[in-house]
C-alpha cells in the first residue's frame, strides 16, 4: 500500500513539471513585447539620440530632482537638442533610465 502511494505521488509530481503546450500566438505576443522595450538612448554633447521609443516621452531631470525637459518622441529614430547647462542629469525614456553627463 505504501509503495503504491509513493508511485502515485511521484507520478503526480512528474506531471506537474511536464512541459506544457504553448500556442504560436503566445510566442508571437512575447516577441512583440520584447521588441517594444528595446529603447536605445545615447548622448553626445548637447544632443540625445533615441531609437525604438515612438510615442513615448524623453524626460531630463537634474540630480536635485527638477524636471528640465520633456519631449514627445514622434518617430522611430529621433535626434533631440537638449540645450541644458553642463553637468550630470537623469534621462528617462519609457522604462529606460540613464545617468548622463553634458559637456
Amino acid at each position: 500500500m505504501t509503495k503504491r502511494l509513493l508511485i502515485i505521488s511521484l507520478a503526480g509530481l512528474l506531471t506537474a513539471f511536464a512541459p506544457q503546450k504553448v500556442l504560436a500566438s503566445e510566442i508571437e505576443s512575447v516577441a512583440v513585447e520584447q521588441t517594444e522595450d528595446q529603447v536605445e538612448v545615447s548622448v553626445e554633447g548637447q544632443t540625445a539620440y533615441v531609437t525604438g521609443a515612438q510615442g513615448k516621452e524623453l524626460i531630463v531631470v537634474s540630480l536635485t530632482g527638477r524636471q528640465l525637459l520633456k519631449v514627445k518622441i514622434d518617430s522611430a529614430s529621433q535626434r533631440i537638442e537638449l540645450n541644458i547647462p553642463k553637468g550630470c542629469y537623469i534621462l528617462k525614456v519609457g522604462k529606460v533610465v540613464r545617468k548622463i553627463q553634458v559637456h
